[in-house]
């Protein structure tokens, strides 16, 4: 059965740093993070509930360039300033979904995947995933709730975490350019069977549980997008990373009124 939206993977050049900006600027608040020890990056964690933003970085560059995460990671960098490298879906049985899954689907795995935690902690999953992994072409990915970050008590907890622009904030929308937004939004309903339908002019969404995910045709000198909400009154805080654009909204009270940008940064 579907999730939802997992995660959305930032190219960054220093995590840290951007980590730092984007408290600065949104009000979110980054996590430790941890290494991949075998991929040759490294992350910090703005939780949004059980979703999240993955600040990622390279340690090692040759170790990957050779790896599945490292590769799209180098690849947005290497096109500018980083952003959006990938994303995955959140399944609760990845064996069921890819039972289901089309021969077509050219998805790999399933394979077992950990990160170690600053505290020394390890965080598992097991994914599946295209052979190379860009922002229109995602991943799958069910979490081992007896390890570290996913336990039920450590969820709970992350359910009432506010951030310190001074309340609660969940991620309600991934906008992602696509030379066919069609063919994208195919794509992603062959693997979940996902509901898509029209978003306005060349523009198609695909539900994904309370969020959407919406491709659009690429433009020059735009932006992927992705929107979260806060549970307060909040005026419209906006951020850059790289290519992609974080805007921070209040909450679904205050959305109609016309969007009045306070504070605007790329990192």
């Amino acid at each position: 059965m579907l999730v939802g939206i997992d995660h959305v993977v930032l190219a960054c050049a220093d995590p840290d740093a951007t980590a730092d900006v984007l408290e600065r600027r949104l009000g979110l608040a980054a996590t430790a993070g941890g290494r991949h020890d075998v991929l040759g990056t490294f992350n910090r964690l703005i939780w949004l509930g059980d979703t999240y933003l993955e600040l990622v970085g390279v340690f090692d560059v040759e170790l990957a360039s050779r790896s599945w995460l490292g590769r799209p990671v180098i690849a947005a960098l290497d096109a500018g300033e980083g952003g959006l490298a990938t994303w995955s879906i959140a399944v609760d049985d990845l064996d069921e979904t890819l039972r289901w899954a089309p021969p077509g689907a050219g998805l790999l795995g399933p394979e077992d995947g950990e990160r170690r935690r600053q505290d020394g902690r390890v965080v598992r999953w097991r994914l599946a995933r295209p052979d190379e992994l860009t922002p229109t072409a995602s991943f799958l990915i069910e979490h081992d709730l007896e390890a570290a970050e996913w336990s039920l008590p450590e969820r709970a907890e992350r359910a009432h975490e506010q951030h310190p622009f001074g309340g609660r904030a969940r991620l309600a929308a991934l906008e992602i350019e696509a030379a066919s937004p069609a063919a994208a939004a195919a794509r992603l309903r062959s693997l979940v069977a996902a509901s898509v339908e029209p978003a306005g002019r060349a523009a198609i969404r695909v539900r994904l549980g309370d969020q959407e995910v919406r491709f659009v045709h690429s433009r020059p000198g735009s932006a992927a997008v992705i929107d979260i909400i806060g549970d307060v009154p909040l005026r419209t805080r906006i951020a850059r990373v790289g290519d992609c654009e974080i805007r921070l909204r209040g909450r679904p009270a205050d959305v109609g009124a016309p969007p009045q940008p306070d504070e605007v940064a790329d990192v």
